[in-house]
């Protein structure tokens, strides 16, 4: 497993191209060699190949719009195939997950899935709390999308603060999604003020010991670190912390 960057969590830096080029940069100093793709500006499959090259980094998942996927699934594979990027992800359901969204998502989503894997690359949801609701049928709707897609069409990019913030257990969610988390976002959670806030890795109360030992045995392999909120702290001091804090519990950059 490998440590990465999930670059929404500097978004703000990365809305134009001169900033994006930048924000790749600064990654790059802190230490990092993977990135996600998320909440940035606009760019060209060529842009980002070349920006990635000259910074010593890859991309290994993007964000990418729903209504992009669906009108032609097939280019955008092709577009990620020029910066060598296999995994393309689904941010959320705008709004959160209920029965009636989900009972549309399925059915427009599974024949974006297939495309993808017939193009060399596969569909990716990321859960927030609203996934970790019942579904009319009894199940939490995490269960209903692994019923829905198999494996070889739907991953889940397992979030950690947003499983404990759901009242699940991160540790146990990965092992329930194994081989189905290749990709994991970390990030803490603390508690201030009588509130749960994010927290760069190891200044909340989340126990990553446990976690990336789950995710190592469930076959995991970018672990990227994200921070939504930074609460007024500079966001690359924010990665700065979590870099250095896994680094020191031995994992690669």
């Amino acid at each position: 497993m490998k440590i990465g960057a999930q670059l929404y969590t500097v978004r703000d830096f990365a809305q134009e191209l001169t900033g994006f080029s930048e924000t790749l940069a600064r990654v790059a100093d802190i230490g990092y060699k993977e990135v996600q793709v998320s909440g940035t500006c606009a760019f060209e499959p060529e842009w980002l190949k070349e920006e990635l090259r000259k910074n010593g980094l890859t991309c290994v998942l993007t964000h990418t719009a729903m209504d992009k996927m669906k009108a032609d699934p097939a280019g955008v594979c092709r577009d990620h195939s020029v910066f060598g990027c296999k995994y393309i992800g689904i941010g959320s359901i705008p709004g959160g997950v209920n029965d009636e969204k989900f009972e549309k998502f399925v059915p427009e989503f599974l024949p974006v899935a297939k495309t993808f894997r017939e193009n060399g690359c596969k569909l990716f949801f990321h859960n927030h709390h609203w996934e970790f609701a019942k579904s009319k049928n009894g199940e939490r709707f995490l269960e209903r999308f692994l019923d829905e897609f198999p494996p070889e069409l739907l991953s889940i990019t397992l979030d950690t603060y947003w499983v404990q913030y759901g009242g699940a257990n991160p540790e146990e969610i990965l092992r329930m999604l194994a081989g189905r988390a290749e990709c994991v976002h970390l990030k803490d959670l603390a508690i201030v003020g009588g509130k749960q806030r994010m927290a760069a890795i190891g200044e909340g109360n989340l126990n990553f010991g446990r976690i990336i030992s789950a995710a190592e045995d469930m076959g995991s392999e970018h672990l990227l670190v994200e921070q939504d909120d930074c609460y007024g702290e500079n966001p690359f001091d924010c990665l700065a912390r979590s870099y250095r804090y896994l680094r020191a519990m031995g994992l690669e950059n």
